[in-house]
């Protein structure tokens, strides 16, 4: 994926690359998350800038919320 590092990648562009990820791989998505870090984010969370990350613990949070609902968490 090409990333414009000038703007602030959106909580919808994470949900789907997380999404590509755990499909793809058949992660989870804790380790999703740990492959984002360390692939897209080179292990540097300020490496897109603040906004961009906080956009990925957005993104990170909806998936998680998705998925108890799915299974019904209590």
């Amino acid at each position: 994926m090409t990333v414009n590092h000038a703007s602030v990648l959106t909580k919808n562009y994470f949900i789907a690359y997380l999404k590509l990820i755990m499909n793809s791989r058949e992660y989870t998505l804790i380790q999703a998350k740990e492959f984002a870090f360390d692939f897209f984010f080179k292990g540097d969370m300020e490496r897109y800038g603040p906004s961009t990350w906080l956009q990925f613990e957005k993104a990170i949070k909806e998936i998680d919320k998705i998925m108890c609902e799915i299974e019904v968490c209590s």
